[in-house]
Order: structure tokens, then sequence, then C-alpha cells
């Protein structure tokens, strides 16, 4: 029993030892403790396992806005071809106003070609 008395004694005693006054003259402070500007530094392999993390985490970013961007060009350029596809069978369908559909049908004939020529 007085062994324990004696070595919670020692304990406290420890803990609680008085410093004496602080040279600054704030004694309502916490004494600081020892600047120690590596002490958060990590290991090389650790720094090295983050970098290949991020490196996976930037690829998987890159993939997601490759193919979000591959899906809007597709959009646009179906949207630019329906739009085409439309204004020329109206420009048709003006020339068959005044034309005769036999002639109008030439013509288209003769503009495929032009194309095909083109391409």
């Amino acid at each position: 029993m007085s062994v324990e008395v004696a070595m919670t004694d020692a304990v406290t005693e420890r803990v609680s030892a008085p410093l004496g006054m602080r040279k600054n003259g704030k004694q309502w402070h916490e004494p600081r403790k020892a600047f120690r500007p590596k002490a958060g530094n990590q290991t090389y392999e650790k720094r090295q396992e983050e970098r290949k993390a991020m490196a996976a985490v930037k690829a998987k970013e890159r993939e997601m806005k490759d193919e979000k961007e591959v899906t809007r060009v597709l959009r646009i350029q179906t949207l630019k071809e329906k739009r085409a596809k439309k204004e020329e069978r109206e420009r048709y369908e003006k020339m068959a106003e005044t034309m005769h559909r036999k002639r109008v049908e030439r013509l288209k004939r003769k503009e495929k070609r032009n194309k095909m020529l083109k391409s």
C-alpha cells in the first residue's frame, strides 16, 4: 500500500513540478514546446504512394472528361447534320413549287454526284 502511494506521489510530482518564473514574465501562458519543423514529414515511400494515388485519380478524371466531351461533340454533330438535312429538304420543296418534279429530282441527283466528287 505504501509503495502505491509513493509511486502516485512521484508521478504527480513529475507532472506538476513548478518551472519557476518565466523569463518573459507571461506566467499565465502555457509553456511552449520546441519548434520542430520536420516533425510532420513523411517517408519517401509514403509520398510516392500518395503521388500514385493522385495520378490514378487524375487519370480517372481525365477519362471521364474525355467521355463527356465525346458525347457532347457527337450530340452537336448529329444536330448539325439534322439541321442541314432539314434545310436541304426545305430548299428542294421550295424549288418544287416553281419547277417540275422531274427536273427537281434531276438536280438532286446532279448535286449528289458533285458532293461525291468533292469528298
